[in-house]
């Protein structure tokens, strides 16, 4: 039965290319007239009934648990890009499509992040281990989009790129106040703080962010500019001359981006400026990643552009600025990955193949989700008035991207 269901979801789904689908009992079947190829083992019975009945959540776990066999990551990257390839309305049956539809009309209820379950959904990804973060991401710990304004760029130099990408944006000056909300491990801050002469409070609901937030700013004797506080956004209180949050947006939930937006115009000086930097998509909104929603980012959501604008426009602030960053992201997961992936040795000391396996998928998917589907940054530059920053952007591009103020 399951075996005739799958043969038929593939025939219909693959219009192009061709897939190759070896089923539990060695049967070898191929789909597609031809063009770019992919293959996938199904292992067990079990396997080939998950993916009949929710193949997005199914074909993540059959890979995790071995029970789906796919190769390296060039397979894994091929078959998942020969899935969106042929991804179109209507592709898949009819029950497939109702359970999407459900899991997109539930996001309201399934993101509704309150104070305690956004400290457990940050704590499921964050605070695993900041050894293994620190194989994979730059020196400075960096975990988003890095800014590649030169195609030569290593990541750590994107990555340092992107920071003081941000701090013309602030348009930062000596002794400004600077509310960093999602500060991660410290790294936006400390450029703020070093190279800016900013007075920086960073905001976490990550326990291993926080203790290594501090050690560092600590060790760069910043304490007198710096502050780590363990607290969510929602109960700050006061006003900055700046704001910025890199990467926090996608873990608010679709419930609460009225409050959010409300809450960084209160917090803001009136002749302040904000900067968000946030995954979004290009195209109308859909239902999340099960997978993703199940084993990455609990509570988390990449939003359309379309979901944010009403939140902004009932906010009071101004829209200055939104910029959308192409492709800068793909190049940073893949920067990841190889980074993980030179470290295997060391990553099996700490987990088994499982996790391993999973991290591997995860990556693999978030690179494919911006280089095959409409995938993007967007920096969300606010402010309450109008003409707080030029009227512009060549502010940002006078002289090469670098610190306005010599390290002190």
């Amino acid at each position: 039965m399951w075996t005739r269901l799958l043969d038929r979801m593939a025939s219909r789904l693959i219009r192009k290319g061709q897939l190759t689908i070896t089923y539990p009992d060695a049967d070898c079947r191929r789909y597609g007239p031809g063009g770019p190829e992919a293959a996938l083992h199904i292992r067990t019975p079990r396997a080939l009934r998950a993916l009949c009945l929710n193949p997005d959540l199914a074909l993540g776990e059959g890979y995790m648990d071995g029970t789906i066999e796919i190769g390296g990551n060039a397979e894994l990257e091929a078959l998942l890009a020969l899935v969106l390839l042929n991804r179109r309305p209507g592709a898949m049956p009819a029950y497939i499509r109702a359970l999407d539809r459900m899991r997109y009309h539930a996001r309201a209820w399934v993101q509704r992040n309150t104070a305690a379950s956004a400290k457990a959904n940050v704590a499921h990804h964050y605070d695993i281990s900041d050894d293994l973060y620190r194989l994979m991401l730059d020196a400075d710990m960096q975990y988003s989009c890095a800014y590649f304004a030169h195609p030569d760029m290593t990541l750590d130099q994107a990555q340092e790129a992107k920071k003081h990408h941000i701090a013309r944006k602030l348009m930062l000056e000596p002794g400004m106040s600077v509310l960093d909300i999602g500060c991660g491990w410290g790294g936006m801050a400390l450029t703020l703080a070093r190279s800016y002469g900013a007075r920086v409070t960073g905001v976490t609901l990550s326990e291993n962010q926080l203790a290594t937030a501090q050690k560092r700013a600590a060790g760069a004797g910043l304490t007198d500019r710096m502050t780590f506080r363990l607290i969510d956004y929602r109960a700050l209180q006061g006003q900055y001359d700046r704001i910025v949050s890199v990467g926090m947006l996608e873990h608010v939930g679709l419930p609460h981006f009225a409050g959010y937006f409300s809450k960084i115009g209160s917090l803001l000086h009136p002749d302040g400026i904000a900067l968000i930097h946030t995954i979004g998509r290009v195209s109308p909104p859909m239902s999340h990643s099960p997978w993703i929603h199940k084993y990455i980012f609990p509570g988390g959501y990449v939003p359309s552009l379309s979901e944010l604008m009403p939140a902004m426009e009932s906010s009071g602030l101004w829209q200055t600025d939104i910029e959308v960053w192409r492709l800068h992201y793909a190049r940073t997961l893949r920067a990841w990955r190889d980074r993980f992936d030179a470290n295997l040795d060391t990553v099996r000391d700490w987990y088994d193949d499982r996790f391993i396996r999973m991290w591997r998928y995860y990556l693999t998917a978030c690179i494919m989700a911006f280089e095959q589907q409409e995938q993007c940054v967007y920096h969300l530059q606010l402010a309450h008035k109008r003409d707080a920053v030029p009227l512009t952007r060549d502010y940002l591009y006078r002289s090469p991207i670098a610190p306005r103020l010599a390290a002190e």
